[in-house]
């Protein structure tokens, strides 16, 4: 598997023509959104090994070296693709390990909003993938810190919650849970420890797996409301693995910039490896993109762009791609029809790359997607050409 990226001159048939690949396969595997049209810096995954079928893609195997096994997990919200969820799971689980489901919401009165989960669940199972249950303090649309001091400082009310959890997860048929509690801040970072400690002795006699999501740490000393309440070590010793949310250094109301610099990925895992077991550790990467209109205002708006959107708005206005070597990530500007300037930051093909070269030299459990949904072809052609996927 090598990966192309497009020069000035540069066409399918030319391409097709030096890799011994045909055009229609180049564009097919690529999902190339117009086969006459290429943008300059876009990339196209070429493949040099056996190419292979399998449920929903175009699978290939280059044979040179043994891959490592990884766990590969991606997160699905129902809510924001509905129905189709299925066949969002079908097109991909040959990838995936896991399933994370988001989610259902912990209420004061210790019962659990749920979510339409019964077609990802069903998915999942039909594609061998293990489906989590995602457990939040999420309320009114954001993560509450007020419900979880309510929650981590009342016992009867947490036994409540995690007998809930339970009934849950035997009736729907989950194989694990996820704990997504965000913002905490200082004040409860010990009550989350001892909630946690709690969950295990509840739900690993049945044999579930227990996981945790945490905020993309530098340190032990690292200050902030997203920060303090989640302390790595102790939650290493908790659960079976951690999802690190490596993702949102760009964010839509921030100014533009990599969404998953590598750079800064790799600060926060090596501080993960150093406290936390490495064959515990999933490191996050992002299905999306953001495009910031110009000038840049604070409380002004980025929208969420998927990969192939941003490959095709690229295309559409005549925009050249360039590629940022610090953050390992590819952005670029165009004017829209009424003349306002964008910028945009996406992943691609190289960006994705950078990342898996990181989870193979720092030998950790694996990586994990938020959120499906965004279309990225590349991706997936990526994890075949670089990972044995472990399937449960």
């Amino acid at each position: 598997m090598k990966i192309h990226v497009v020069k000035a001159g540069d066409n399918l048939w030319r391409i097709a023509q030096k890799s011994g690949i045909s055009m229609e396969k180049i564009a097919a595997i690529n999902q190339v959104p117009d086969a006459d049209r290429l943008a300059i810096g876009q990339t196209l995954v070429i493949p040099t090994g056996k190419l292979n079928s399998a449920v929903g893609s175009s699978n290939f195997s280059a044979p040179e070296l043994p891959k490592p096994i990884v766990d590969v997990n991606a997160y699905l919200d129902p809510k924001m693709i509905g129905n189709l969820s299925g066949q969002v799971i079908d097109r991909v689980g040959y990838d995936l390990t896991s399933l994370s489901v988001f989610s259902y919401a912990v209420n004061l009165n210790g019962t659990l909003t749920p979510t339409e989960d019964s077609i990802p669940i069903e998915a999942a199972y039909q594609n061998h993938v293990a489906p989590l249950l995602v457990l939040t303090n999420y309320a009114e649309g954001r993560f509450s810190k007020d419900l979880a001091t309510m929650i981590f400082n009342n016992q009867i009310l947490q036994e409540h919650v995690l007998e809930q959890l339970l009934l849950v997860m035997e009736s729907k048929g989950y194989r694990g849970v996820c704990f997504d509690f965000e913002y905490l801040g200082l004040e409860n970072k010990e009550g989350y420890i001892h909630f946690l400690q709690r969950a295990a002795t509840k739900v690993k006699p049945y044999g579930y797996f227990l996981s945790a999501a945490v905020a993309p740490k530098l340190s032990g000393e690292q200050r902030g409301i997203l920060y303090e309440g989640h302390d790595y070590p102790a939650i290493g010793q908790i659960v079976d693995f951690m999802f690190i949310m490596t993702y949102e250094w760009g964010w839509s109301g921030g100014e533009p910039m990599a969404v998953s610099p590598i750079n800064q990925v790799r600060n926060v895992m090596q501080y993960a490896i150093s406290v936390v077991a490495r064959n515990k550790l999933m490191m996050g990467i992002p299905l999306y993109g953001y495009d910031w209109t110009l000038p840049y205002e604070p409380g002004k708006w980025a929208r969420s762009i998927s990969p192939q959107q941003a490959l095709q708005r690229a295309i559409q206005n005549s925009a050249s791609i360039h590629y940022n070597q610090a953050m390992q990530a590819p952005w670029f500007k165009y004017t829209d029809i009424q003349g306002r300037e964008h910028e945009v930051w996406f992943e691609d093909a190289r960006s994705i790359q950078a990342k898996f070269n990181l989870v193979k030299e720092l030998e950790i459990r694996g990586f994990y997607y938020w959120v499906l949904g965004h279309e990225f072809p590349q991706n997936w052609l990526l994890i075949e050409g670089n990972f044995t996927v472990r399937k449960w």
